[in-house]
């Protein structure tokens, strides 16, 4: 079980490090995992965990929750971090949860960004956890299905957590104004208007928040009681330029990434840049930012230019690599090509026209000249029966339809003027003339 350390409560401690809950009935939010008879909750009162991994952003009460669980399940509880263990640290950690498992002792590994784990590092893991040497409880910030091996993952739970609302942090800042652990032993004078604001500005990280309390009320003015008081000039000094000019879950966060993905529409690599600065500069996630280029590259140029969607992934593989500062060139690459690129938006176009008929007609069946036949059953009720295969003609093409019947003749895809797309809208109204004549064929043999 995890020994408290002597400095634990100093007030040399961080705020949020000394307001970590100790137990589940200190926590806020994450009531669909921890409230009562919820999943979680049940494991961890009937002491049955197995591994599992906890998938939410930032200051949500990924670690909390970890120690909680090593704290309420009598458990040997070690850390790891991603960023600087490796292989080596791994085995030896694994050879002392060996020798705990003999003695009765279970080793719980909390490993904090366990997406940052490379392969090799993960897989370390993976014969001790199948043994049941540890319990493993991964934290990550990212999806993962996308992230973590597929052979570990399998082998664990996965825990969604929450951002947490408003309401939630404002209680954890009154907690941390009256707990002894917190400020109770000082007078403070605040406003609840003041504690609201910093629980909207927080974007519901909970460590953000009282990271920022901390700073507030240690900067406070202090009266001839001692009381120590919080002005609006100490709020907006405190509250960091990042939070005031860029909420990241606020209008301001919105009118930026529009800013920015208008401007690569429009052609202005310097718009484009600079929007992106105002953003990285402010302290937004580069991973997102990457995330809107790569719909963008789909969007608004599409086949146009059918690399813009490669230069998109890269420089999003590229920002997961290396993080900031370095990234942002990587990003400016991106945005500069996104802007150069000839413009196309009929795959998109095309998605919202089908998507269109596709919620209207959702129960359109499949012809069934091109349904698939694996049984008697179904060959015996004509599926796949008069299929063209098109690799089998001289031209790859056939005059098979494969729209509904209510369908037929309707048209999605319109070619954009630009780039690829010139030659793709050739090769359409060639595939469609070939098709229409000799459909025409057809019908004349027929009435012959």
């Amino acid at each position: 079980m995890e020994q408290a350390s002597l400095f634990e409560k100093s007030r040399n401690e961080p705020l949020a490090s000394r307001m970590r809950p100790r137990k589940l009935s200190e926590v806020v939010g994450q009531t669909h995992l921890i409230g009562e008879n919820k999943l979680l909750r049940r494991m961890i009162e009937s002491d049955n965990i197995s591994s599992m991994i906890f998938w939410g952003p930032p200051g949500v009460g990924k670690t909390t929750l970890a120690r909680i669980i090593a704290n309420e399940t009598k458990s040997e509880f070690i850390t790891f971090s991603a960023v600087t263990s490796g292989i080596k640290e791994i085995k030896k950690v694994m050879e002392d949860a060996e020798k705990n498992k003999r003695l009765g002792i279970r080793t719980i590994v909390f490993v904090d960004e366990i997406h940052r784990f490379n392969k090799a590092q993960q897989d370390a893991f993976l014969p001790f956890v199948e043994k049941g040497s540890i319990i493993l409880i991964g934290a990550t910030t990212e999806n993962p299905s996308f992230e973590i091996n597929n052979a570990l993952l399998s082998r664990c739970r996965v825990f969604v957590l929450k951002e947490l609302s408003s309401e939630d942090i404002l209680i954890l800042l009154k907690r941390a104004i009256t707990s002894e652990k917190g400020f109770g032993k000082e007078k403070i004078d605040i406003k609840e208007e003041d504690l609201k604001t910093i629980a909207t500005f927080s974007n519901g990280d909970a460590r953000s928040a009282l990271t920022t309390l901390d700073m507030i009320i240690t900067n406070a003015e202090e009266e001839k009681d001692g009381t120590l008081k919080v002005t609006e000039d100490i709020l907006e000094d405190c509250l960091t330029k990042k939070t005031l000019l860029y909420d990241k879950n606020g209008e301001e966060h919105y009118n930026i990434i529009s800013a920015l993905h208008k401007s690569m529409r429009n052609s202005d690599p310097d718009a484009a840049v600079y929007w992106l600065a105002r953003m990285l500069e402010a302290g937004e996630d580069p991973i997102y930012i990457a995330r809107r280029i790569t719909r963008f590259a789909a969007e608004d140029i599409g086949l146009a230019d059918t690399n813009a969607l490669n230069v998109a992934i890269n420089v999003y593989h590229a920002c997961h690599f290396i993080g900031m500062p370095e990234c942002n060139v990587h990003l400016s690459e991106a945005v500069i090509y996104m802007s150069l690129a000839p413009k196309s938006n009929s795959c998109d176009v095309a998605y919202q026209l089908a998507s269109a008929d596709a919620k209207k007609m959702l129960a359109e069946p499949v012809p069934l000249v091109i349904r698939n036949a694996p049984t008697k059953l179904m060959k015996n009720l004509h599926y796949g029966e008069g299929y063209q295969y098109a690799h089998d003609t001289d031209a790859k093409l056939t005059t098979m339809d494969c729209l509904p019947e209510s369908l037929l003749g309707k048209t999605y895809y319109h070619p954009g003027v630009l780039g690829n797309e010139v030659r793709f809208k050739q090769r359409l109204e060639q595939i469609k003339e070939w098709k229409k004549s000799h459909k025409e064929k057809i019908e004349g043999k027929r009435k012959v």
